[in-house]
């Protein structure tokens, strides 16, 4: 692969990497950097997920380390299920990470996190923070922030130190953990530690915006134990208005999900409405459909097929064990 094709790779679908110059300098000097991402496993994969999973896909491709956090203190402590439901949620995140084949190293949170030396990380953290920030940093992430508990002011300041001890280059997530990720960048000083962040866009609910996707609220989300006929369904009742780009969740998956996993994708369509759309990739799909000449009932058609494609491996791991 050539440092192109590579750079390419690295930043498809990135939204902001803090700081550029950091991450020139880093892949300058280290041939295979080190990156990570935390999920808390308080419910199977889903679309949200399949984000920062596509991106960990491609920097693996580039010949980066790759490193899943599955955060089990994280998940207790931001209140997401009990220790019984949680561990059995980590048996099913394992599963899927091998079926999506990654070569990822999987760590728990626990195997680590009780340790004296992390510990102290974290406190020397809270002498520094405010509990403000700590707010601020949880707003996007901790359910009924506005009563948050002092174990989710906890969460974030566990979250850098992650990084610190698991020897983290580069901090993978969703632009909702930016505010986690700075408290670490600022604190560089406190922590003894610096990394680079990146941050990748969020996916609109399927119910549209000013919606969240989550699959506790029917119709808003996909997640990988889901039938077809389920996908199919929710992907037919989803947002998606004729000609427009902004907010629009299928275009989204169909850019961020979809065609990184595809050569070339093909909507088939029948002759009397223009016959088969083959694109080579999402910027000749999006003109299109801006120009209205795909309707959104065949992208919802084809995104169906796709996804299909991608979780199907996925499903069938869980109903083999």
């Amino acid at each position: 692969m050539g440092s192109k094709e590579k750079l390419f790779l690295i930043k498809r679908n990135v939204s902001e990497i803090v700081s550029e110059e950091e991450f020139n300098s880093l892949i300058k000097k280290k041939k295979s950097p080190v990156v990570y991402c935390g999920y808390e496993p308080n419910g199977p994969m889903h679309l949200g997920h399949f984000v920062t999973i596509t991106k960990l896909m491609d920097l693996e491709k580039s010949g980066f380390k790759v490193i899943i956090l599955l955060a089990d203190l994280h998940a207790l402590l931001n209140r997401k299920g009990t220790e019984e439901e949680i561990s059995q949620e980590v048996e099913r995140w394992k599963k899927t990470i091998k079926a999506i084949g990654l070569n990822a190293k999987v760590v728990l949170g626990s195997s680590f996190q009780f340790k004296k030396e992390y510990q102290i990380e974290v406190m020397n953290l809270a002498q520094n923070s405010t509990i403000q920030r700590g707010l601020r940093s949880m707003q996007e992430i901790a359910r009924d922030v506005e009563n948050a508990t002092i174990s989710q002011l906890w969460y974030p300041l566990m979250q850098v130190v992650d990084i610190k001890l698991l020897k983290v280059d580069i901090a993978l997530g969703g632009l909702e953990q930016r505010k986690v990720h700075m408290i670490g960048k600022d604190m560089s000083n406190s922590l003894k530690y610096n990394f680079i962040a990146m941050h990748t866009p969020l996916i609109t609910s399927l119910k549209g915006p000013g919606q969240k996707m989550s699959k506790s609220l029917p119709g808003s989300g996909v997640s990988v134990t889901d039938s077809y006929d389920e996908i199919k369904k929710t992907i037919k009742n989803a947002y998606c208005p004729e000609g427009i780009v902004e907010d629009n969740p299928l275009l989204q998956i169909m850019k961020l999900i979809i065609f990184p996993r595809f050569e070339k994708i093909e909507i088939k369509r029948p002759e009397k409405y223009g016959g088969n759309l083959v694109f080579k990739n999402y910027e000749e799909l999006e003109k299109i459909f801006v120009g209205k000449k795909l309707h959104p009932m065949d992208l919802k058609l084809s995104t169906t097929e796709y996804l299909e494609k991608i979780i199907e491996p996925i499903r069938k791991s869980y109903e083999n064990n």
